[in-house]
């Protein structure tokens, strides 16, 4: 008698779209699935549930090993939740400023025993508001909280948050000039650091790369602002699978800072002395500065990676020697300079 009872088991449940949850307990799955139904106003023909936390679909015989108030997100047919890599919301409820919050969010996310998501998102989750890009700072106060009130929308933000990050990049080719001790390649390193920066006003910082509503070859995100990490400087792509919406919230946000935009081919220790290497003989009139321009501000060198795929340790990449100068003699020059300098090493 006693060996056919069922304990109910508590969980709580959310929909696909909004954050509230429900409290509810249910013997089996079916009864689960009918409560949830119920409750969030869902047709039952074709649900599903899954976990909040990484998406892995609830079956019959997965139920029952669930710990107690498991935290699982009812699916209609044509949806799918694909997981959070971490959830951060309770962090936002402290008396934590933005710095710390990153450093906590830092911690959460280099955890690289977190679950794979099964998909690259490409749709903006029903759960974060979609808001549109017209949006005014008074329409999502909470998203602007500590940004300067020249943003008018998060657009225009995500944009200057890239140009900050290339104005960066170009602090680090003048303050190459510091370590230059002939007045001569200095004047030319000069000149060359002057060339890149007109290229870099004229293509306005490439803050395109962060704004939604740029065209597709100029954008690293969906329409929705959805980013996908582009993996290690030595990968393809990336093995988990990463990804982000910095425009939902202010959360993810913060998380996005710790995103880097990493070069492949290493700009301090590659790109930048090898300019310098090719300024020592040669006016910068010689030296290909589109070929260091695309090397040091573009997607040609640049790759969006999360903050566990971004390696530290060196590259070993080398710039392509048949595209530092302007003339194909130059170019045959350098390229047999870098053959034995590699002859020497060995």
């Amino acid at each position: 008698m006693f060996g056919d009872f069922v304990k109910n088991k508590p969980v709580k449940i959310r929909g696909f779209s909004g954050n509230k949850k429900y409290g509810v307990a249910a013997k089996d799955l079916k009864e689960l699935v009918k409560k949830g139904c119920k409750l969030l106003q869902l047709p039952v023909s074709g649900a599903r549930v899954c976990l909040y936390q990484d998406g892995t679909v609830v079956t019959e015989d997965f139920f029952p090993t669930l710990p107690d108030n498991s935290e699982l997100v009812l699916q209609s047919k044509d949806q799918t939740w694909p997981g959070v890599v971490c959830d951060i919301g309770q962090l936002l409820n402290t008396d934590r400023h933005a710095d710390a919050l990153i450093e906590a969010a830092k911690g959460l996310l280099s955890d690289e025993q977190s679950p794979k998501r099964r998909k690259i998102l490409t749709d903006l989750l029903q759960n974060l508001e979609d808001r549109s890009e017209l949006e005014s700072r008074e329409d999502d106060e909470d998203w602007f909280t500590g940004i300067d009130a020249r943003f008018k929308s998060k657009s225009a933000y995500m944009k200057f948050n890239c140009e900050s990050r290339i104005r960066g990049y170009m602090k680090e080719v003048d303050d190459a000039t510091k370590t230059i001790q002939k007045a001569k390649v200095k004047a030319e390193f000069l000149k060359a650091s002057k060339c890149l920066l007109e290229m870099l006003k004229n293509a306005k910082y490439n803050g395109s790369y962060f704004d939604r509503t740029g065209k597709e070859p100029d954008r690293l995100c969906t329409r929705e602002g959805w980013f996908t990490c582009q993996g290690s400087f030595d990968k393809k792509m990336c093995q988990s699978l990463h990804s982000i919406n910095p425009y939902s919230s202010r959360e993810t946000r913060i998380i996005f800072s710790t995103w880097n935009l990493d070069h492949r081919i290493e700009k301090k220790r590659t790109v930048i002395p090898a300019l310098l290497e090719a300024l020592q003989n040669r006016q910068s009139t010689d030296v290909n500065l589109n070929y260091f321009y695309q090397m040091l501000f573009t997607r040609a060198n640049l790759k969006l990676v999360h903050i566990v795929c971004h390696k530290k340790g060196a590259h070993n990449l080398t710039c392509d020697t048949e595209k530092i100068f302007t003339t194909a003699r130059d170019a045959d020059e350098a390229k047999e300079k870098a053959r034995g300098k590699k002859r020497r090493l060995i």
